[in-house]
């Protein structure tokens, strides 16, 4: 979640005389006031959906002219920002967290910071920041990385180029500040009792740093949480940035968990199209085809969409069948399932229109807002029903040792259905899909007996319904049919 636009639990704090930027809530790119007690405050909800992670969006200092709510222009590395608390206030947002099961992930930027830090103000060291001439911009090729015919120039342009003018490129081949960032790491997981990281532009550092760091918090903790952002639309690249990848350079990441972003793109498209060869399920399909190109593949972090995403309800035009079907994959598919905030409300927005559109306010989370989606009051009629749906599917999947850590069986897509098992001994789930905008489609099951031997009949998730016959099953149009099967 996006702190700034969560939930304002404390106003006295939104404006900080020793920062640059004040509050305004009327400007989508500026600050709006949520705060550390703000998210506090909603863990009841948070947990009350069947999330059992909580990861925030950057809550250290950011003191910057503008822009300052996103917390990826970092001015200090130790502190929490102001605006949102303490560092007290952050340890007991994590302990309150654990009290109810909850667990925190940290967001780590090592790629970058504000211009607007006392160390670059003042730099340590030439070679502490990548310096230019005239500002020079990264091409975000992050596929030059592991591109085998990349030219010097366009790989060395994607490391050290700079991703903003107010964000100074940092360059970790200089051992005093890689030294720095590791041992502010391990300072916080001490300090904080944080349970996981995620590094931000993960392809962007360094890659030989990023691999001592991890390979630095593991001696420490060896049971640690990481997920590294890996923004790329290629398996292979995306796989190679992750642990124990069969690297033909030899690299090592030591980084257990990189973004799907390949499973992102498709669950974006899939129920847009018409289905084809390669078109419609099939894009599902030909990913998941592909995680034998991934050490471990069930370590992926999948999502529906994110902070710098088109908000998936907009993704699939509004259409709340296709949303269904989308949140019904996620929570199936193999991988770690993450969760933008108000998703689970349909919220709306598209990353071409400016990013504030994509990190709107929560509503109900300022004392000022005409409603509180909190609660059920709150919520409209389709709302409600989004967040009924989403409850109902992330309770029953934490509990469900298939969907968890069960393998995957596919189905090569049949005309306009596709269906796929998690299969865990004594407890597989079937989930099906219909593509087809008007007619139910029924499924010849006699293709699946590998994975429906030894069952006789089916539960619903979603509804509780019994299916008794397991030889004749029907799937509505434009629908996910999620079913456990039962001896």
């Amino acid at each position: 979640l996006m702190p700034d636009r969560f939930a304002n639990g404390d106003p006295s704090n939104d404006s900080h005389s020793g920062m640059l930027e004040k509050a305004n809530r009327a400007n989508l790119n500026g600050r709006h006031g949520g705060d550390i007690k703000g998210i506090s405050n909603h863990l009841n909800y948070i947990s009350d959906l069947g999330f059992t992670t909580l990861w925030i969006n950057p809550l250290v200092e950011n003191n910057n002219p503008e822009y300052s709510y996103h917390g990826y222009a970092i001015t200090d590395f130790y502190k929490i920002d102001p605006r949102y608390g303490t560092n007290e206030d952050y340890v007991n947002l994590v302990s309150q967290a654990h009290n109810k099961n909850l667990k925190v992930v940290m967001d780590m930027v090592f790629n970058h910071c504000s211009i607007y830090h006392w160390f670059i103000e003042d730099l340590p060291f030439e070679n502490w920041i990548h310096q230019f001439d005239e500002f020079t911009r990264s091409n975000f090729r992050a596929s030059t990385i592991v591109d085998p015919h990349a030219s010097d120039g366009d790989r060395d342009k994607m490391l050290t180029g700079w991703f903003d003018q107010h964000m100074a490129d940092l360059d970790q081949r200089n051992g005093f500040l890689s030294d720095y960032l590791i041992q502010n790491t391990i300072w916080w997981i001490e300090y904080a009792g944080i349970d996981g990281i995620r590094v931000d532009t993960q392809p962007y550092s360094y890659k030989e740093f990023i691999s001592d760091w991890a390979k630095a918090v593991f001696e420490e903790y060896p049971d640690f949480s990481i997920v590294g952002e890996a923004w790329l639309q290629e398996e292979a690249f995306t796989a190679y940035f992750q642990a124990d990848a069969d690297n033909p350079d030899g690299y090592n990441s030591h980084i257990p968990s990189v973004t799907d972003f390949p499973m992102r793109n498709v669950l974006n498209e899939a129920f847009n199209e018409s289905n084809s060869w390669t078109g419609g399920l099939a894009k599902i399909y030909y990913v998941l085809a592909q995680d034998n190109i991934y050490p471990d593949a069930g370590n992926n972090l999948i999502f529906l969409d994110n902070h710098d995403l088109d908000r998936y309800y907009t993704s699939v035009k509004l259409d709340f069948r296709k949303w269904k079907m989308g949140v019904g994959a996620l929570l199936t598919l193999r991988g770690i399932p993450s969760v933008y905030y108000g998703t689970e409300l349909l919220m709306t927005g598209k990353e071409h229109d400016g990013h504030g559109h994509i990190r709107m306010d929560f509503p109900g989370g300022w004392v000022s807002d005409t409603r509180n989606a909190f609660e059920k009051a709150g919520r409209t009629e389709a709302e409600q029903k989004a967040y009924t749906y989403m409850k109902k599917l992330l309770n029953w999947r934490k509990t469900n040792e298939a969907v968890i850590k069960g393998t995957t069986k596919q189905f090569v897509p049949d005309g306009d259905t596709y269906v796929y098992f998690r299969c865990y001994p004594g407890k597989n789930v079937m989930v099906a899909m219909n593509n087809n905008e008007n007619e139910m489609k029924a499924l010849q099951t006699e293709r699946f007996a590998e994975c429906l031997e030894g069952y006789t009949w089916a539960e619903n998730v979603i509804t509780g319904e019994k299916v008794h016959y397991l030889d004749a099953i029907t799937v509505a149009p434009k629908s996910i049919l999620i079913l456990e099967l039962k001896k």
